[in-house]
């Protein structure tokens, strides 16, 4: 899919593509590629004279390949963007490729970005740009607010994952904390916990990204000033990160702690039978015991006195452990 976003009355309007005679019809600030087509390439190419590179949303580029710039002026970036999805929280690999001296496409620089899925932040920001008008002014301002919507994307994540533990920390803290109960709050944990290592990694992206931005000498003073104010976003998020990482270990540990103690009471009452069962074991052994004489067989009454005495070394020990609480 290929979209087009240009400036209208200070406002960002999208167009979708279709055809290659479609983009000499407009002059666009931000040039948008999600899961682009070949004949899609094809067309980037031929009129904009950009070769989208064949590498641009690998995983495994290395790191330091990820934030340099081209004899030509251009600019690329790849950054990993959040997607807070409930069934599968994952991160997008984005390829941005901003070109600043293009004088053909007659506008103050284009930005280009390619990726495989529809990304949030990139909604974000397409709502705003249309309500407010003024909010974006080039392509520069574009890649900035990407990455300040996305610190903001973040944050709202973080709150979602402070109202879920907030949740799972309601009903670990009741005192009556069952295996299944047990078992999925580690599950809910478990995945506030991935996605609270995803935000942490992905803030770290966005802050190389914006340093990258401003070490370039890219932006003017204003935009400058933007970029501090975005990483300054980012450092408190970094301690609300740290912060909910202490926090899932304290619900991890007592959760894991309220399984003990259910463990506990289970193997407590074996101990309690195994002991409470020990004087009827030892008096039918002795009376089990092949002698010459056996009183159970001289008396009417021996087996019934066997059994009851039985009972009664039973009962006595439970009577107790009942009384030492020990069966509560």
């Amino acid at each position: 899919m290929l979209n087009i976003f240009t400036l209208a009355n200070g406002r960002l309007v999208q167009e979708e593509i279709e055809a290659l005679e479609e983009l000499s019809q407009f002059q666009p600030i931000w040039v948008d590629l999600e899961s682009p087509t070949v004949e899609e390439k094809r067309w980037i190419k031929q009129y904009y004279g950009l070769s989208i590179p064949e590498d641009a949303m690998d995983e495994d580029i290395e790191e330091s390949a990820r934030f340099y710039e081209e004899d030509n002026g251009e600019l690329h970036i790849r950054s990993d963007f959040l997607i807070d999805d409930d069934e599968n929280p994952r991160s997008v690999r984005v390829a941005f490729i901003l070109n600043q001296h293009n004088t053909e496409l007659r506008s103050r620089g284009v930005l280009f970005s390619i990726h495989d899925e529809d990304v949030p932040v990139f909604r974000l920001l397409r709502m705003r740009a249309r309500r407010a008008p003024g909010l974006i002014e080039d392509a520069k301002e574009v890649l900035l607010k990407l990455f300040d919507a996305d610190a903001e994307y973040s944050a709202d994540t973080l709150e979602n994952i402070y109202d879920e533990l907030e949740s799972a920390g309601k009903k670990v803290l009741s005192g009556n904390v069952s295996d299944e109960l047990a078992g999925e709050v580690l599950g809910l944990i478990a995945r506030q916990e991935d996605l609270n290592g995803r935000i942490r990694r992905n803030v770290m992206d966005t802050r190389r990204a914006v340093s990258f931005m401003m070490r370039s000498r890219m932006l003017n003073a204003e935009q400058f000033e933007e970029a501090r104010q975005i990483l300054r976003d980012i450092e408190s998020l970094d301690n609300h990160t740290a912060f909910l990482f202490d926090k899932i270990n304290f619900l991890m540990d007592a959760t894991v702690g309220f399984i003990n103690i259910n463990q506990n009471k289970t193997i407590k009452i074996f101990s309690v039978a195994s002991v409470a069962l020990l004087p009827p074991t030892l008096i039918a052994s002795v009376y089990g015991m092949n002698f010459k004489f056996m009183p159970e067989l001289d008396l009417s009454y021996g087996y019934a006195y066997a059994i009851v005495l039985m009972i009664a070394s039973a009962l006595v020990p439970m009577w107790y452990f009942r009384r030492r609480g020990w069966l509560k």
